[in-house]
């Protein structure tokens, strides 16, 4: 029935392609929410969309706000039927928005378009159809703070858990500052997915298995959660985490008040912006003592869908395909400071940003993973354990392991 009714759908689309547009394309503009045009050079995004404006005729209105308003604004659009016509996504909020049949199926689109998506590096999918295509992907390091680690004493970088704790109770003694933060507000709980997983994908370590929830057995998690319980018994995380969102987590480095933060390196150019004299570096996430194989680094994307609320899918779909043209793809990773999401781009790097170049070499020495990109009510998995995670914090709950088996718990009746 299902492959009946895509099938259908692709044949009327093609009609509408052959009958050609009822009004010309220089009467329709087509609003572009995201967040993009905030962390680009100033003017960057409207001068890439202008160019599809002055190829096509069809206008491009930029609806763009930080990533915690935009996620805000296309949830309510979701809700009410009033998303913009083209939105920015996160690889973790798809699966909530295809179920609700927020978002088109861009499989549909492409196949009636005769778009060749063999070019596309990855594509994000419920049950089987693409609803969101990854334009540029980014590299989440750890950002190093080097006045704050002189000022405590800190000689080295931390390679290890312990080097790293080590460093936090020099910086906790000898400063004002704090070492390092985990944002656990749990209306935007992504702090799970970035400034958590992340230490145990850096040492291996893997939150699934088969595809299903593997939190409880799981020893690397359980010293992962243990050392995050150090660091808030200890005082070395920022003072009210439970209360911060990510953009907080980065206010406070950019203002010189936190040591370590590992955020993406689309950030870098708003930091370098806003705080020009800030004295920092990138480096690999530190590793468990006992680990000496290859380090999983996080990694977001900016994806790209089309409302199924929107009236000119044609012309949006064909939007899109801009975006992952070679050219502009690669323009926008340049830059974006990110990697390519068409295979074929090829960004020229030589002008980036040395630091950028530092997180490449960081990128190129371990390998991608974010096992929540897709995965079924990904920011519910996230809030499930932020809130466990914040019991076991304030001693509600004893264990690790008991805070564990109640994530998993939750977990499980998220994936059945």
């Amino acid at each position: 029935m299902r492959s009946l009714v895509k099938k259908s759908l692709i044949a009327a689309a093609a009609a509408v392609l052959a009958m050609g547009m009822t009004v010309s394309a220089e009467d329709i503009t087509l609003e572009f929410q995201q967040w993009w045009g905030v962390e680009l050079p100033d003017g960057a995004l409207q001068e890439i969309v202008d160019g599809f404006t002055a190829e096509t005729g069809v206008g491009i209105e930029l609806l763009s706000n930080p990533y915690a308003d935009t996620k805000t604004q296309i949830a309510a659009g979701a809700a009410t039927g009033t998303m913009a016509d083209v939105v920015g996504l996160d690889g973790s909020w798809v699966y909530d928005f295809a179920k609700q049949e927020a978002i088109a199926d861009l499989t549909t689109l492409m196949e009636a378009d005769e778009y060749d998506d063999s070019q596309l590096s990855d594509q994000i999918r419920y049950e089987g159809d693409t609803y969101m295509i990854p334009v540029v992907n980014f590299a989440y390091p750890l950002y190093v703070n080097q006045d704050i680690l002189e000022e405590a004493g800190v000689e080295e970088i931390p390679t290890n858990w312990t080097e790293f704790l080590d460093a936090c109770a020099k910086i906790s003694e000898n400063t004002d500052k704090a070492a390092y933060c985990i944002p656990l507000n749990t209306e935007a709980p992504n702090g799970i997915q970035n400034q958590f997983s992340s230490w145990l994908w850096a040492s291996g370590g893997t939150l699934l298995k088969d595809g299903k929830p593997a939190l409880t057995d799981n020893e690397m998690l359980a010293k992962v959660t243990e050392l995050f319980k150090t660091m808030k018994d200890s005082g070395y995380l920022s003072a009210g985490v439970e209360a911060m969102k990510e953009q907080d987590m980065v206010n406070e480095f950019e203002n010189g008040r936190l040591a370590f933060m590992v955020d993406g390196i689309s950030h870098l150019t708003t930091i370098k912006k806003e705080s020009p004299d800030l004295n920092f570096t990138y480096a690999a996430m530190p590793k468990a003592d006992d680990y000496d194989g290859s380090s999983g680094l996080d990694v977001a994307c900016w994806g790209i869908g089309i409302a199924e609320n929107c009236e000119h899918k044609e012309e949006a779909m064909k939007f899109v395909e801009y975006m992952m043209s070679p050219e502009v793809n690669a323009k926008l990773s340049e830059l974006a400071n990110a990697f390519p999401g068409n295979s074929t781009a090829e960004p020229d790097y030589s002008a980036n940003d040395e630091l950028f170049l530092k997180a490449f070499e960081i990128f190129q020495d371990g390998y991608a993973i974010n096992e929540f990109t897709g995965a079924p009510t990904a920011e519910d998995l996230m809030r499930s354990m932020n809130e466990q995670l914040i019991l076991y914090f304030d001693g509600d709950t004893e264990t690790v392991e008991d805070m564990l088996a109640a994530t998993q718990e939750a977990w499980e009746a998220a994936y059945n």
